[in-house]
Order: C-alpha cells, then structure tokens, then sequence
C-alpha cells in the first residue's frame, strides 16, 4: 500500500477519486459503442427527452445496462471479500456457495417446465431463489454433526453442490435442446437487454446486503485474525458468520439473478483493494464496491467495442481477465 494511503485522509481521498473515476466510465459506457452519443445527446436525452431513436437507446438501453454493470460489480466484489474472510481462502468468491450453480440450475428447470413463455422479470426471481436456497444448502452442509463451522467443510461442500447442479443443469440441456438458446446467454453472464426495472427489482436486496456487510466490518477484521482469536476477544462467532452468510446471498444472489453468473470479479477485486486500501474491511470493502462497480462497467465496454458490431458476453471479457489473475494468486500463495 502507497505511504499516501496509509492515512485515513489518504484512503477518504482515494474512495473520492474513485467515486469521479466511475461516474467517468459509467459516462464512457453510456456515450460508447456501436452508436456514439455526444454529453449534450445524453443531457437532452434526459432533459428534453423527444421520443427519436438516439433518446430512445440511450433511455432504455444504455443508461439501465451501465446501471445494472455498476451493481451487480459492486455486489459480487464485496460478496467476494466477505468470502474470503468467512473461509479463510484468498482465492473463494461467492461460487463457494454455489450461487452461480444453483441459479443456472432453476432457471433451467423453469425453462424446461414453462418454455419461453418466461418473463426476464420472473426469471430474476426464479434466479434469485436458487441462489438463496443453494447457499443456504451450503451453509446448513457446512454446520453439520455438531463440530461447529468448517470453513474447509464449506469449501468443500460448496464445491460438491456446484459440480451436482452443473452436471443436472447440463443433462436437462441436452434433453431439452429448446431451452438451450434462453439458457445460454444467461448462463455466461450478460448485462444486455437488461431493463430499469430489472435492477430496481433486486436494487433493496443489493442495498440490503451492503449494509450488512459494511456493519459487519469490525467483526470481519476480528474474524480474519483466526477462530481461537476471534473468540478470545469475545466475537459471537456463529452469529458473525449466519448474517456474513445472509449479506453473500442477498449480493451475489441479486447480482447473479440480473445479469447471470459473471465471474472472476468477487475474485480479482478484494485482492487489488487489499493492495490499495489494506486489510481493514471499514475500508476494504467501499473500495470493494466502487472499484468492482468500475470493473464490470469497464469490461461491459470492452465486450462492445472490441469485435464490433458483435458483441461479446461481458462473462466472457471478466473471465479473460480473470483466469491470469487466478494463476497469479496461486501461485503467489504457493510461494509464501
């Protein structure tokens, strides 16, 4: 961490530069792409909105997509911090939990029951309910025989819930070849097409579990310091952990649930936070949300402007970023 940062004047001052940075590239997001848009368009866009097609695509479609990138980074970078901490393992983020796993799995099933004649609305909540029941799944897995929490067991039985729900997920594909096209783009994670509503729809779940996780901070930083001297210091160990739980499913389930699963970003950022804020989470994790909201709004750019006029899955451009990062990280910690 830079000498500058050490202080909290320096790090207040750093959240205020990233707070101009990502109004920046939410601005960049909205005004780039196949069709440019000038300030004044999307000024007037807003202020003398007129019903032409420039006003229309950036009312509808770029602002609520810009939007959406913007939350759903921030929601899986802080879930992602809040992982690491609960399980003591640098590389978890909110998968551990299966949340990606299990919200494919219902929307895949629902697909199968209902066909196409599924709302985007609808399948936010059916998203939403597998994340939740997943990660409880997990949760309850993890506190089994009445040895207390495990983080490895969690790990673990994270890991074995993902591989079933995936491997479910892929046979009711292949049997069901009509719900491949509705599945797949979902299932690689996609800002696109994405309404105002939408994110308003999972807007109170993401405030929800923000604020959880930011009055759990004090606890987090005890928490990581280790069991035995967490609970020296009188830290009610189980209590911390049911609502960390509780604030990782109402963010990532929310951020899945609109946009898919999009990975990598609850991996990558809390470790480049760590680097520029330390590891004191009463700071660790506003940068967390700012610069996981500046992540995601960025690589959404990218997936636009890089094969234009194509445009590539911004699950795709994290995970590109992603993968390098991973090995970087274990290989570091083999190191250490």
């Amino acid at each position: 961490m830079s000498i500058w940062m050490r202080g909290p004047g320096g790090k207040l001052a750093g959240l205020t530069i990233g707070i101009v940075l990502l109004l920046a590239c939410v601005t960049a997001n909205i005004c780039f792409g196949l069709q440019p848009f000038t300030l004044k368009q999307l000024w007037l866009a807003y202020s003398r909105f007129n019903g032409s097609n420039e006003h229309l695509i950036i009312t509808s479609a770029r602002v609520p997509r810009a939007l959406i990138a913007a939350g759903v980074g921030a929601s899986l970078a802080v879930a992602g911090a809040v992982m690491q901490t609960l399980t003591r393992n640098p590389l978890a983020s909110p998968s551990v939990f299966g949340i990606n796993s299990g919200s494919a799995l219902f929307i895949v099933v629902a697909l199968v029951v209902f066909g196409s004649d599924l709302t985007m609305g609808t399948m936010i909540w059916i998203a939403f309910a597998g994340a939740a029941a997943s990660a409880l799944f997990v949760y309850s897995l993890g506190l089994q025989r009445g040895d207390g929490f495990s983080p490895l067991k969690l790990t673990l039985a994270g890991t074995a819930v993902a591989a079933f729900s995936s491997s479910v997920t892929s046979g009711l594909i292949l049997i069901n070849k009509q719900s491949l096209d509705e599945a797949l783009l979902w299932m690689i994670g996609s800002v696109s097409g994405r309404q105002l509503a939408h994110l308003l729809t999972v807007a109170p779940y993401m405030a929800a579990g923000l604020i959880v996780a930011l009055l759990l901070s004090g606890a987090l930083n005890v928490m990581a310091l280790g069991e035995e001297i967490a609970k020296g210091l009188g830290q009610r160990l189980t209590l911390m952990r049911a609502l960390a739980t509780l604030s990782v499913i109402l963010l990532a389930g929310s951020a899945v649930s609109v946009a898919g699963p999009i990975a990598f970003v609850g991996l990558i950022v809390p470790h480049l936070c760590r680097y520029v804020a330390g590891n004191d989470h009463r700071w660790l994790l506003p940068y967390c949300a700012l610069i996981g909201a500046m992540l995601l709004v960025t690589a959404d750019l990218a997936s636009r402007l890089i094969i234009m006029p194509k445009e590539v899955p911004v699950g795709v451009a994290t995970a590109l970023l992603g993968v390098p990062f991973l090995i970087h990280v274990a290989r570091r910690r083999q190191h250490a």
